[in-house]
């Protein structure tokens, strides 16, 4: 069979074993080597159905079990990948049970929730399994019956022979099916045969969640189990030099108090920077609170860090440099260097000589602080070190990101270790990095007991893994007929900059420049939601409204108007974005939001569209200011994020993108004096409250058939934007730096 979209070889990653009691398992793995001529007997599996992370079980019963492969912290996910696979099983969704994967590399290389991947990766890999053991079950029940599979037909998990009227449930066939070769060729549904995929279903632990079932890390008990926390330096730029933890370990509950090296001197940990994390004081007791209160009794001495090399975000050799850092010092730095040359890193036409010849030129600057996740559920990980095995019960968003680090540190086989994961309070990139579970592990081996490792909303701010600080200069080059003939953007930030230099408005305009730079700094950053997408955005569209109004054009028209440039006649050799798909969501929100329309007295709108991860999205937002109070209406948001699985899961995650976003630009910020956070705890650090949320949030998505690309980042940058001009629009005054509340004082 010749293969197209609806027919995908199996691969050689499908893997089908029996299960006792005349049950059936079908699982993925990459690394499998069946052939098609493999009888499931022959593959020779061990039948012990928890050691496959993503799999079907179907009992006699017909009971059907789905485990989701993917870490859950909000996403939903936990309810969409398993859709996937029931789809094309063709079982009836209320009959499944779903239940969580444990990490199983072997069977998911790519195990994670992030970068709005989940969908987008699992898409075709899922389907296949349920289409599979749908395949193998038909085969089993024509084999029983002696009539042809082309006579049989699924649906609801039945199988039924219409001529004969013949009907049975698949768990009848099960045990048979087991025994069935695997598949040759494995045929996937055309999207107009969905039954399941696009309606919209409920969280499947919703239930649970509601009645306080123990879900998350926090939630874990265990007998014998200690609680451990950590002492850090009161400062980023500073290391252990020595400490006396006499009279706390006199405190009562208190079982030990240690130091502890995260890393090894000489480890490079791609992805994460470890400077801030190496050096710290364990303290071990019976539980949360004796710890708590001997941590204070600790008396450290700290002194300022040496430079050094490290390896940092984008696995980059970098410098941490030495010293206290400060946001004073952080913005003049970054203003400084704003006004020298940079990297360039996108060049169209020549800007040069448009900037010089023009008639009129725009230039304006943007900034944005540090920002930390403050994930609801404070970082946690349970672990037990016994012998040269150690288990882990983590919330944890990227397992494989953190295996080769607690291998070299702990110098233990990778098959030593397992992770036993449990649902996230919250992530948004924080939980990518799991350097608490090398804490934990190291803690448990020393205190020779199950620790359950726990951080303190003040550990979690003050030394956290921060949203970088940073600015984009933006100029605009106009002739004498207010036409645009050239656009620079200059991007830099602490330690990295946001510049996405072949995003839009690039490829739309003749003359174009793009340039970075970037300031070494020993303020630990990594991924937070949208990473560089959540500023660039901000400042990319408040900058094209203020062009759009000095034209004299409408800013979705004047948007559309460059779009349409880039899709008929595009500038330069690459352009990340799709100019059709970006037009789109741009003239779905003018529809849906009545863009055009009088304005109801007091209210002003504002919008602004973006595209990141694979997405696209534009919101328009509807508020009122009065005095330094901002009330949002109304957020309508247009997304084309590909075919949407889960309608319901898919609105739940633009309504909270479009509230975090909200908060975020109207109050987040963490600033820094001699490198002490200012803010830490939520006393100090602003956070949206349940009456500032918007009153209502209208979300849309363009209908098509492209396949899933992603929607947990795409609709979180725009909303910063939208907010800004909003705010113009009611107010008289442009807002260049986050957050924006404060400047409404003023």
């Amino acid at each position: 069979m010749k293969k197209t979209d609806s027919n995908y070889s199996r691969r050689s990653f499908l893997k089908v074993s029996s299960l006792s009691g005349g049950g059936m398992m079908l699982g993925i793995s990459w690394f499998a080597s069946a052939k098609p001529e493999d009888s499931l007997a022959e593959l020779n599996i061990e039948p012990v159905w928890q050691e496959v992370t993503s799999f079907i079980k179907i009992a006699s019963d017909n009971s059907i079990k789905i485990f989701s492969p993917n870490p859950e912290f909000g996403q939903n996910v936990m309810t969409s990948l398993p859709m996937l696979i029931a789809e094309e099983l063709d079982v009836d969704w209320k009959q499944v049970e779903v239940e969580q994967g444990n990490y199983d590399p072997k069977a998911f290389p790519r195990q994670f929730t992030g970068g709005s991947q989940g969908i987008r990766m699992a898409w075709k890999q899922l389907r296949t399994v349920g289409s599979a053991a749908r395949q193998m079950i038909l085969t089993a029940a024509s084999q029983a019956w002696n009539l042809p599979v082309s006579e049989l037909t699924t649906a609801n998990g039945m199988i039924t022979h219409a001529f004969s009227g013949k009907s049975e449930t698949y768990g009848t066939f099960a045990a048979a099916a087991a025994k069935v070769p695997v598949p040759k060729d494995i045929v996937l549904k055309g999207n107009q045969s969905f039954r399941l995929i696009g309606t919209p279903q409920k969280n499947v632990v919703a239930p649970k969640i509601a009645q306080g079932k123990p879900l998350f890390g926090m939630d874990y008990r265990e007998e014998g189990m200690l609680i451990a926390m950590t002492e850090r330096p009161p400062a980023f730029g500073m290391r252990l030099k020595s400490f006396d933890a006499t009279a706390a370990k006199k405190m009562p509950g208190i079982v030990d108090i240690f130091p502890i090296q995260v890393f090894k001197d000489d480890h490079k940990f791609a992805g994460f920077d470890t400077r801030s994390f190496n050096e710290v004081i364990a303290v071990v007791g019976k539980s949360t609170w004796d710890v708590m209160n001997a941590r204070k009794k600790i008396k450290a001495v700290w002194e300022v860090a040496p430079e050094r090399k490290e390896m940092g975000v984008n696995n980059r050799e970098t410098t941490v440099p030495s010293g206290l850092e400060s946001t004073t010092k952080h913005y003049a730095q970054m203003l400084e260097m704003s006004k020298k040359p940079g990297v360039v890193e996108r060049k169209d036409g020549d800007p040069e000589k448009a900037f010089a010849e023009a008639k009129h030129v725009i230039e304006r600057t943007y900034t944005a602080p540090f920002l930390p996740h403050n994930i609801m559920e404070p970082t946690n990980t349970f672990a037990h070190y016994v012998g040269d095995k150690v288990r882990f019960v983590a919330p944890i968003q990227i397992p494989d990101w953190i295996m080769p680090s607690i291998v070299a540190r702990l110098g233990i086989p990778k098959e030593n270790i397992s992770i036993e994961l449990v649902r996230m309070g919250g992530g948004f990139g924080r939980r990518a990095y799991g350097h608490y579970m090398i804490e934990a592990a190291l803690i448990s081996k020393q205190a020779n007991a199950p620790v359950k490792l726990i951080y303190s909303r003040e550990d979690d701010v003050s030394a956290g893994i921060y949203r970088p600080s940073y600015q984009l200069t933006y100029r605009a080059a106009f002739d004498e007929n207010k036409k645009l003939i050239a656009f620079h953007a200059k991007g830099g930030g602490v330690p990295e900059s946001p510049l996405h230099a072949n995003r839009f408005p690039a490829g739309s305009i003749d003359n174009y420049l793009a340039e970075s730079f970037v300031i070494p700094s020993n303020i630990t950053i990594g991924a937070f939601r949208a990473p560089r997408s959540n500023f660039n955005a901000a400042a990319e569209q408040s900058f094209l409204d203020e062009i759009s109004e000095y034209m004299g054009k409408d800013p979705i028209a004047f948007r559309l108007e460059l779009l349409q440039r880039a899709k008929d006649n595009p500038v330069g050799k690459t352009n990340d974005y799709d100019a059709s798909r970006y037009i789109g969501v741009l003239e779905l929100v003018r529809e849906k939001s009545g863009w055009g329309k009088p304005e109801n007295a007091g209210k002003k709108r504002g919008v602004s569209a973006y595209f990141c991860h694979n997405s696209y999205a534009a919101q328009v937002i509807d508020l009122q200011v009065k005095g330094d109070q901002v009330t949002v209406d109304q957020v309508t948001t247009a997304l084309d994020c590909g075919v949407v699985v889960n309608p319901e899961g898919a609105k739940n995650m633009a309504e909270g993108a479009a509230i975090d976003g909200i908060g975020n630009a109207l109050f987040g910020q963490l600033t820094l004096t001699d490198g002490r956070t200012d803010q830490r705890n939520f006393d100090t650090y602003r956070m949206i409250r349940h009456n500032e949320a918007p009153k209502k949030i209208d979300v849309h998505f363009v209908k098509n058939e492209i396949d899933p690309t992603g929607l947990g980042e795409p609709p979180f940058p725009p909303i910063f934007a939208a907010m800004a001009n909003a705010l113009y629009k009611a107010t008289g005054k442009r807002f260049y730096q986050q957050p924006f509340q404060p400047q409404l004082k003023g």
